[in-house]
């Protein structure tokens, strides 16, 4: 959701910008902005800590992070293209004829969730998911500290659209998944999960990973540590691919017929 279908990860860089200068620290770095979007609660992590040394406990500043960033939040609205393509896909069915099904896996916790859709252009847009189908970070069916870049999340979100098949339709299998993901926390758990991924990068994180976009959609950057690495795609494996904006999928790819 973050960075892909609404504009909150430029709300939190703001927000975190603005506590950096209080404390005359610099701005972010593209390479810090980069590891730590999707991964959950990665703006108070050791990551970010290390790198800002902000002369204050991290108690003080995760109090004044979320007073900052609950103002921003208020003010998200859905980026290019990502209402067009959630709406498609909620009313066309696939090459073998079945309905597509949506689910939504996000790092945001419930709360914030809210505060993302107080503008009725951003809550039209994610009410195209269905409750049950929205998959946050505190959803108690995701394991403790398993967020992404672990694959949990997503077969959580598969579960999910499994128990509402309809009856005599076949269960979804991983492989027969799609992701849309910003981060690269986010691809490496669909590839993970054993999904084919779409990777629509921020323009910031696209450049600072330019000649590593290979080992990206593969998920093997190396920046997480999650074991199992049997999960992992391949170089080149034709398994991911990377678009710069959602106004760019293109459908017939993946067989998909959008209706007049």
């Amino acid at each position: 959701m973050d960075g892909l279908l609404i504009d909150s990860e430029d709300m939190i860089t703001l927000s975190i910008n603005e506590l950096l200068t209080k404390y005359e620290r610099p701005s972010f770095t593209r390479s810090i902005r980069a590891q730590l979007r999707g991964v959950p609660d990665s703006p108070n992590s050791d990551v970010f800590h290390d790198w800002a040394k902000l002369p204050i406990s991290r108690e003080q500043y995760a109090h004044e992070s979320a007073e900052q960033m609950e103002l921003q939040f208020r003010n998200c609205m859905p980026l290019p293209g990502a209402e067009r393509l959630v709406a498609n896909l909620s009313r066309t069915r696939n090459a073998s004829g079945d309905g597509i099904k949506l689910a939504l896996a996000s790092s945001t916790k419930s709360l914030t969730y809210q505060l993302k859709t107080s503008r009725p252009e951003t809550k039209r847009l994610l009410d195209l998911f269905q409750a049950d189908r929205r998959i946050l970070g505190d959803d108690p069916r995701v394991r403790k500290d398993r967020g992404k870049p672990a694959p949990d999340i997503y077969l959580v979100a598969l579960q999910s659209l499994n128990l509402a098949v309809d009856s005599g339709e076949k269960t979804i299998t991983p492989s027969e998944c799609l992701v849309f993901e910003d981060s690269i926390a986010g691809v490496e758990a669909g590839r993970r999960a054993g999904m084919r991924v779409v990777w629509v990068p921020h323009p910031s994180v696209a450049a600072e990973y330019q000649d590593r976009k290979k080992d990206v959609l593969a998920g093997r950057t190396g920046m997480f540590e999650v074991g199992d690495d049997w999960q992992l795609g391949e170089t080149d494996d034709g398994w991911a691919e990377s678009i710069p904006s959602l106004e760019q999928f293109e459908y017939v790819k993946y067989g998909i017929k959008v209706p007049l």
